[in-house]
């Protein structure tokens, strides 16, 4: 199945593990997750487990949001998120 370009990472936070997106499209709780390189290469996929806005917990965000999540593994700006 083809995934669509949710967001792109702007920030990664690599003392606490939280990566800053940028999204194009809603995002929600429990959604699973492709982080893909700027080649376009998927670098690991992941389950969202929590999502927050200015530091608030939310079970969804949408279009032109700002959102921080734990991600399980390094993540770069330019990156993109896609989803099903």
């Amino acid at each position: 199945m083809r995934k669509i370009k949710i967001g792109t990472i702007t920030h990664y936070y690599d003392k606490i593990g939280v990566a800053i997106i940028k999204l194009g499209k809603t995002l929600k709780k429990d959604q699973e997750l492709e982080f893909k390189d700027k080649q376009g290469e998927v670098i690991f996929t992941q389950v969202v487990d929590s999502i927050e806005i200015e530091r608030k917990a939310v079970d969804q965000a949408k279009k032109g949001d700002d959102v921080g999540i734990k991600v399980d593994q390094p993540t770069k700006p330019g990156w993109g998120v896609y989803s099903s």
